[in-house]
């Protein structure tokens, strides 16, 4: 009797860079990576949309990334089943050159972090502390993320991008580090906006 073994899932990375490399056209829209990921559930569309935020990118590329990935946050936190984009978000688009730039980046990170993803410590991927945890702390990385704080959005998309690869993944290990990530960047970034608020008042009082 023959034993039909159970093909291994695909990887993220390889998922990211068949997206990529299949985008038509010089601009893609949001609607059209959602469309491409859905099935995928919340982890790999939070993935995408938080990756590109972890590297140098166009100006205004946060903003536009960023809105998707809070919406995202906000389902999630909701306790939404699948994920779903409004059509005036679905139709903003950005260039096909800077997405797959972003992936041939990301693609060799990604592919180390991957030889040690694994299934573990479910206590911290159960339903329960994906939408509680997982969900409410992605909500405030994303809002970090939108606020125009110039390289601000780069630590919380990396903790948002380690949430979203243990959702992936079901790993737990994983899950914890973008949580202490999570904490870290949202301190860095309140610590920003304190100060340039300081700032601010000064400069007024300064009149």
């Amino acid at each position: 009797m023959r034993d039909h073994a159970t093909p291994p899932p695909p990887r993220t990375s390889g998922i990211l860079r068949e997206l990529a490399a299949g985008l038509p056209g010089e601009r893609v829209t949001l609607g059209e990576i959602d469309a491409a990921l859905a099935d995928r559930a919340f982890g790999l569309l939070m993935l995408v949309f938080a990756l590109p935020n972890t590297l140098p990118s166009l100006p205004g590329m946060s903003a536009v990334l960023g809105m998707p990935l809070l919406i995202l946050a906000l389902q999630l936190a909701g306790g939404w089943s699948r994920p779903w984009l409004p059509r005036w978000l679905a139709s903003r688009s950005l260039p096909v050159r800077e997405f797959s730039r972003f992936v041939d980046l990301a693609t060799p990170w990604l592919q180390r972090i991957e030889r040690v993803l694994a299934p573990r410590l479910p206590q911290f991927t159960a339903p329960v502390v994906e939408r509680w945890v997982i969900g409410v702390m992605a909500v405030l990385l994303a809002t970090a993320i939108v606020l125009p704080i110039p390289f601000g959005n780069i630590p919380p998309a990396i903790g948002v991008s380690l949430l979203a690869l243990g959702l992936l993944e079901r790993d737990g290990a994983v899950v914890l580090a973008g949580l202490a990530v999570g904490v870290l960047s949202l301190a860095v970034v309140a610590a920003v906006v304190t100060g340039l608020g300081a700032a601010g008042l000064a400069i007024l009082g300064s009149l």
